[in-house]
């Protein structure tokens, strides 16, 4: 195996550490704070002044990292191009809220007119200028490929929309998002390399740039990675499960992503059906976990280990 490989994960991770010292106390002069829910975990309020925005640190390092390694590996172009995107889309949404002030960042109309705009040049760049199929690999099957036409499309503005505000809802807590997505990134790395794709600089890359995140995002976390973060991740994941035909596999890898969205809809659906009642003491998922008495470290702990096995799991279903 060629070690030189993983040198991607040691610079991304070097920048990310670097980074950290100087950007931070940036984002503090620049009152980047977070603002906590009155109404939310009351813990959380204690948080309220952290800076946010950290998301540029992960950004950065994995794109310095990329451009190294882009002429070499072509592949990771969209890859890069999208988590790059929902990465901007985040910075915008974080931006306004924060420097103007606005409580809910771009409107929602305007975030997912960007967020389908992102999605459909990679939908095209990937017909047009990949030899990569919008064919599937189906999961326990040794190797079956579904290929369901020109339905693939639309199921790919689902599925890679869906799995960016995924990961948004699951950045709620310091570390989860990073922990989550730092093991999902390792997933798709080692898939990257076993199967010889062209995209493992960039995934070795995201799995660097977290780990040096992480070092100022656990608990308690000196920054946040606000919507620059969470999306950028969200885009990363979704685009690269795509270039390895792998988008199902988001279902397994990514399930925390899912149940963190569906505990949003499924609370939300209630409390209009039935004039104000709730499923959850809170949702997302991970702060009605918080109100039952865990703490947030072992929130995070439990999301991460099962986010480790599903990845055993999902590697097992090649």
């Amino acid at each position: 195996m060629d070690y030189k490989i993983f040198i991607p994960v040691l610079i991304a991770f070097v920048l990310s550490v670097v980074m950290g010292p100087l950007i931070i106390p940036v984002l503090r002069r620049l009152k980047m704070g977070q603002t906590e829910r009155e109404d939310g975990v009351k813990s959380h309020l204690k948080k309220a002044g952290t800076p946010t925005m950290g998301g540029v640190i992960i950004l950065l390092s994995v794109v310095v990292t990329s451009v190294i390694y882009i002429k070499d590996y072509p592949k990771i172009i969209p890859i890069l191009f999208v988590t790059l995107g929902f990465g901007l889309i985040g910075f915008l949404d974080d931006y306004l809220k924060v420097v103007m002030k606005r409580s809910d960042g771009l409107f929602p109309k305007q975030k997912m007119a960007l967020q389908i705009v992102v999605t459909a040049v990679f939908a095209f760049y990937m017909i047009r200028f990949t030899d990569v199929s919008l064919a599937m690999l189906i999961p326990f099957t040794g190797g079956m490929y579904w290929n369901i036409g020109w339905l693939a499309i639309p199921v790919m503005f689902i599925a890679v929309i869906g799995t960016v505000n995924g990961v948004n809802f699951t950045d709620g807590l310091d570390g989860l998002a990073s922990s989550v997505t730092v093991l999902v990134a390792t997933f798709f790395t080692v898939v990257a390399i076993g199967t010889r794709s062209g995209i493992e600089p960039i995934t070795c890359a995201v799995v660097g740039a977290l780990m040096g995140f992480l070092l100022f995002n656990v608990y308690p976390a000196s920054v946040f990675m606000g919507d620059t973060g969470s999306l950028a991740l969200g885009g990363f994941v979704a685009s690269t499960a795509y270039m390895l035909q792998m988008p199902i596999f988001i279902i397994i890898v990514g399930m925390i992503y899912l149940v963190e969205v569906l505990s949003v809809m499924i609370q939300v659906t209630y409390f209009k059906k039935t004039g104000g009642k709730r499923i959850f003491k809170m949702a997302p998922i991970h702060h009605h976990f918080e109100l039952c008495g865990w703490s947030e470290t072992r929130v995070v702990a439990v999301f991460a280990i099962i986010t480790a096995i599903l990845c055993l799991v999902a590697l097992m279903a090649m």
